[in-house]
């Protein structure tokens, strides 16, 4: 039998209460705590996310990733005060594992959503800085969990760096978007094959003046690609097409898009299977991040890994070779433990 929570105390049961109610300021809070590394706020964090798990889960999730230049945050701006104005609330996630160099930047994501940012029914707020994808992905699969608790029907996961990045967000989302961008030169080089076959929707951007000719014709020789690439009869066909952040051009149709993938995956049950792997993929995931932790905190680990990477970096010894003699130290017991059990 799993152990009951312990219930939350006074100051946790007024936060829980605040964000509820959909109040910004609580929900920013609360976000904060799951950040935080501080072993007692982790608790208080996870005693917390106990407590709203039955008030999340009924948000559209949509992952938004593109190529550097494709114009993401000006997409997402527009995107997300078309949906504020037709009476959704909005909050927009970032994952970007490279802000552990710069620290992140809040300031830095809200000014490039001036508008939606300030926006009653607007919620924006950067990954927070971390040492690996793996906690930048843990905590904003919390935060994820937190707005859809305070009410926000639509969240905006974007990815601001690239590689795996990308393949975290399509992890934790229920639509992923690829934004593309024409008059490049190959439309398709800058689209990386694995993220094509994840995609649920491929939108060329900046499609207005000049480039809505170029972005028709990329667009086109996308769907061909996708075409060729995923085939048929696997339930969701990726739609690929235009849109113009700048004049609002195919937003509206964009919608309806994820709309109608929503209720085919509903109808199918096809959305809580993909919810339900994705909340098993997240449990192993930080199985293992803790496994790790936990083994690499041993003092006698501790100081054999910078003689086994050295050795490795040295070519003295194999990568195989020397895990196999880290993991040895599993039977061994931990440095100042009894040698006997009586």
């Amino acid at each position: 039998m799993l152990e009951p929570w312990t219930p939350v105390d006074a100051e946790l049961a007024a936060l829980r209460a605040r964000l509820l109610e959909g109040e910004r300021r609580a929900l920013a809070k609360a976000i904060t705590l799951v950040e935080s590394t501080l072993p007692a706020h982790q608790e208080r964090a996870q005693r917390l996310l106990s407590e709203l798990l039955p008030f999340a889960g009924k948000a559209r999730r949509i992952g938004v990733t593109g190529v550097p230049g494709v114009g993401k945050s000006t997409f997402i701006e527009a995107f997300g005060l078309m949906l504020v104005e037709a009476g959704h609330r909005i909050a927009v996630l970032a994952v970007d594992p490279s802000s552990v160099r710069s620290r992140g930047s809040i300031l830095g994501d809200k000014t490039r959503m001036p508008r939606l940012a300030v926006h009653e029914a607007a919620f924006v707020r950067p990954s927070p800085s971390g040492g690996s994808l793996g906690g930048v992905a843990r905590r904003t699969r919390e935060a994820l969990l937190l707005c859809e608790a305070a009410g926000y029907d639509v969240v905006l996961v974007e990815t601001v760096g690239v590689g795996q990045s990308e393949v975290a967000v399509a992890g934790m989302v229920d639509f992923f978007l690829m934004l593309g961008l024409a008059g490049g030169g190959d439309e398709l080089q800058g689209i990386k094959r694995g993220i094509l076959e994840v995609a649920d929707a491929v939108m060329f951007n900046k499609a207005d003046g000049d480039n809505r000719v170029r972005a028709e014709r990329a667009a086109a020789e996308a769907r061909a690609a996708l075409r060729l690439l995923r085939g048929r009869g696997q339930g969701w066909e990726p739609v690929v097409g235009t849109v113009s952040a700048l004049e609002g051009r195919g937003l509206a149709a964009l919608w309806e898009v994820v709309e109608a993938h929503r209720e085919q995956q509903q109808a199918s049950g096809r959305l809580d299977a993909q919810r339900a792997a994705q909340r098993r993929t997240w449990f192993e995931e930080a199985l293992n991040d803790g496994l790790r932790e936990a083994f690499e905190a041993r003092a006698d680990v501790a100081r054999l890994l910078p003689e086994l990477r050295r050795a490795v970096d040295e070519q003295r010894i194999t990568p195989t070779e020397a895990a196999r003699r880290a993991l040895a130290l599993l039977h061994a017991p931990p440095v100042g433990a009894s040698a006997s059990s009586g």
